[in-house]
């Protein structure tokens, strides 16, 4: 064994090499991450079941299902399973109009009465000069009138007809409301500019060119089909299993069904600056006036959610919400009916985007935001923040104001008051030309109010001449009605509400 000197072995290690470091532990990719996140905070938020997307350069890059498509089974959620989408629906009509407007068919700015001649608003200069932009941009003027779709048997050109009757809430392009009626009114321009039904339109120049195989335009077109979620909602604190509300009187506005699968190609499209694969879809012009706000959106009226990600603005584009997060323009729209919900949301300029489906009611489900802005965070790599416990924390008071006023409009009631009159002098038929008629019965000795095969109950006393309408679908909840009786002791009409927004429906007939 060879010796060394004491300055030989000084030298031998100064100019040894130092033993390499221990490889250093990478973080787990992004999709890992996400993956775990989820199953993290889902239970959480009480959700049965959800499935979500992320695509980013042009490929998915994460796509997964969670939970069970219906409650008390074992049928798992999957990538493929279909769900409801609801308003991001919107997106796929304001490009099934670009694709008109690329055919020179239509432009943006026309008058809706160049294409839909009979069509008419209260106001005759909105009438006159209301465009096809304005229905896309909830900039019409018009007050909030879901009550002429929501659980009503009205089809899409009564609905479009009884536009006419919609308050206007403020002068046309001076403010926002959300306006799923507007919506409908664009898909019956898509009709007649293109001389088919809005739903063979997006089918044959939407669905198909995208390779959105199990993709349905309505929800009777899920009958039969193996892979489909099942609405839920809460009942008295409780999940459950509850009916589907048809969307088909403003499909337009958001009767589409799809998977997370499909909803990850039309996502791709849209970042990739309306190409398929490639080819051109919509031109780059039409696609960047998809995008370019339209509406300026106050505070108040934007998603809660704006209070933790604080954008410097919001708006409203051609079917696309609008905000900034982290210096990146966020295109995004969510997707709400009775037990669905959705969210889709696009940085387009990193080209990333993100799409989740869910099986549970809005409210229990704005887990959905959640998602959204992590899966951002973890490609982005702009934060670590973790956005269910902040949105839990932010969206649970709401909850619980719910549960309270139920107690409290209990306490204010005015009780051992009795009606003015016998109970048969409520019955009869009411109308209104926006609401339509409602039908007062008396049944087994109580009353019963009868709008539609959705919109029915039982009307329990309330106070003094108000009753208090039970509706047969519990997770609707409950609704006020008043009688006022007249001098001459008669009850003439109905009235939902008060104030600026009360809905006045006059008796038209006794029998």
């Amino acid at each position: 064994m060879p010796r060394f000197s004491a300055l030989a072995l000084l030298l031998l290690v100064a100019t040894s090499p130092s033993p390499a470091p221990a490889q250093a532990q990478s973080a787990p990719d992004p999709a890992t991450q996400l993956d775990r996140y989820i199953e993290q905070v889902r239970a959480d938020w009480g959700v049965v079941g959800l499935a979500i997307a992320v695509v980013k350069d042009g490929r998915v890059v994460f796509s997964k299902g969670y939970g069970v498509r219906t409650k008390g089974t074992t049928d798992p959620v999957d990538g493929n399973t279909l769900f409801a989408i609801g308003s991001t629906t919107k997106a796929m009509t304001a490009a099934a109009l670009g694709l008109l407007v690329d055919e020179k068919k239509l432009n943006w700015d026309d008058k809706v009465t160049d294409h839909l001649p009979g069509f008419q608003l209260i106001d005759p200069w909105a009438t006159r000069e209301l465009t096809v932009r304005d229905l896309l941009s909830h900039r019409a003027g018009l007050g909030n009138a879901d009550v002429l779709w929501y659980g009503t048997d009205l089809t899409t050109a009564e609905i479009v007809h009884r536009a006419r009757f919609i308050p206007m809430g403020y002068s046309m392009r001076a403010g926002y409301t959300y306006q799923n009626i507007m919506y409908a009114v664009a898909g019956e321009v898509v009709a007649a500019v293109s001389g088919m039904p809005w739903q063979t339109f997006i089918q044959s120049r939407i669905l198909t060119p995208l390779k959105m195989t199990s993709t349905v335009t309505t929800l009777a077109q899920t009958a039969g089909r193996p892979n489909v979620a099942s609405p839920h909602a809460l009942v008295a604190d409780t999940v459950a299993v509850i009916e589907n509300a048809s969307v088909d009187g403003v499909a337009s506005a958001g009767s589409i069904w799809s998977s997370v699968t499909d909803m990850a190609r039309w996502a791709t499209v849209m970042i990739d600056s309306g190409r398929v694969d490639g080819t051109r879809f919509l031109a780059p012009t039409t696609w960047a006036e998809m995008f370019k706000p339209q509406t300026i959106i106050p505070a108040n009226q934007f998603y809660p959610t704006a209070r933790l990600t604080k954008p410097h603005w919001t708006s409203y584009g051609l079917g696309w919400f609008q905000q900034d997060y982290a210096g990146h323009a966020v295109e995004m729209h969510t997707g709400s009916i009775d037990g669905m919900t959705a969210i889709i949301g696009l940085i387009p300029e990193e080209r990333v985007g993100v799409y989740v489906l869910a099986n549970m009611g809005s409210g229990r489900m704005e887990l959905r935001h959640a998602l959204m802005w992590k899966a951002f965070d973890l490609w982005l790599g702009t934060g670590s923040r973790d956005w269910s416990a902040e949105f839990l924390e932010l969206y649970r008071p709401g909850w619980e104001a719910q549960r309270n006023a139920v107690a409290q409009a209990e306490q204010r009631r005015v009780k051992d008051t009795r009606p003015s009159l016998a109970l048969e002098a409520y019955t009869g038929v009411y109308a209104d030309s926006l609401l339509g008629t409602v039908r007062i019965a008396l049944k087994d000795g109580k009353l019963w109010y009868e709008q539609s095969a959705w919109l029915s109950g039982e009307l329990e006393h309330w106070q003094y001449d108000t009753f208090r309408i039970r509706w047969t679908r519990p997770w609707m909840g409950t609704s006020l009605v008043t009688f006022p009786v007249s001098e001459t002791g008669m009850v003439t009409r109905m009235e939902f509400g008060t104030g600026p927004g009360m809905q006045v429906m006059q008796l038209k007939s006794r029998r």
